[in-house]
């Protein structure tokens, strides 16, 4: 498996990398999410290409199997990746999406492909405190609840169908996110940059610098706002994501 032009379309991408970018960012989803969530973002930041990564099992790829586990997601990911890694490219992965990234760091490592020059995690405590996300210990009700709640702060007004097929998804994603347990804390071979946002009550810059066994180098940023507000593509979150070229 070598890195290389392609002309294929790959369900894996909403839109097909450009051939001719100087640099990629591809970005990785929170649990129940899916590429739309980086829909309001520019289409380059900093010069580099902005790829969102579309994950089996939602949007557009609903009828495709879900991936199962971040194990056989990262193992996958890895095939989709490869012809795209022609040229410099970060990962950027918010909340429980880190996980799935970080195992996909450590499989194109591991196959002797590029990696990343930068892994940028937002708003994810690191891999071997991930069963502590307080929406694993969640009811289906409260998981309801959660995302009504969601989509009202996103200005949207759920319709019962809406919410159905949403937590569909995320009682998939909660299960994959469930059964993942890191225990040996293997080092990635790029910096990591953590994001931590200033307005999120539930992961704190304590939790946050759990990862720094992960790397040889981790910074700990902090950004205005809260939890979901990376999806607007804030200023200082696109300033952190210059930085990396």
């Amino acid at each position: 498996m070598t890195p290389g032009p392609t002309t294929t379309a790959s369900p894996w991408f909403v839109r097909p990398p450009a051939p001719d970018a100087t640099g990629r960012i591809f970005c990785f989803p929170f649990s129940g999410g899916g590429a739309s969530a980086f829909s309001a973002w520019p289409a380059e930041i900093g010069g580099a290409e902005i790829c969102p990564v579309q994950f089996p099992g939602r949007e557009n790829r609903l009828g495709h199997p879900h991936y199962g586990t971040y194990e056989q997601l990262a193992d996958d990911l890895v095939e989709a990746l490869a012809p795209h890694l022609d040229r410099p490219f970060a990962f950027f992965a918010h909340c429980a999406g880190a996980l799935p990234a970080y195992e996909t760091v450590l499989r194109l490592a591991g196959l002797g492909l590029p990696t990343p020059r930068r892994l940028f995690v937002s708003g994810q405590p690191a891999p071997h405190d991930a069963a502590r996300d307080r929406m694993l210990t969640m009811t289906e009700p409260q998981l309801r609840t959660e995302l009504e709640t969601f989509l009202r702060g996103r200005g949207i007004e759920p319709r019962p169908d809406m919410i159905d097929m949403g937590l569909s998804v995320l009682l998939r994603d909660h299960a994959a996110a469930g059964a993942y347990r890191r225990v040996e804390r293997v080092a990635v071979p790029c910096p990591v940059v953590v994001l931590h946002w200033r307005d999120d009550p539930d992961v704190t810059p304590e939790q946050l610098a759990g990862w720094r066994p992960y790397a040889d180098t981790v910074d700990v940023r902090q950004v205005d706002g809260g939890h979901y507000d990376f999806m607007d593509a804030p200023d200082g979150l696109r300033a952190v994501l210059t930085s990396w070229q």
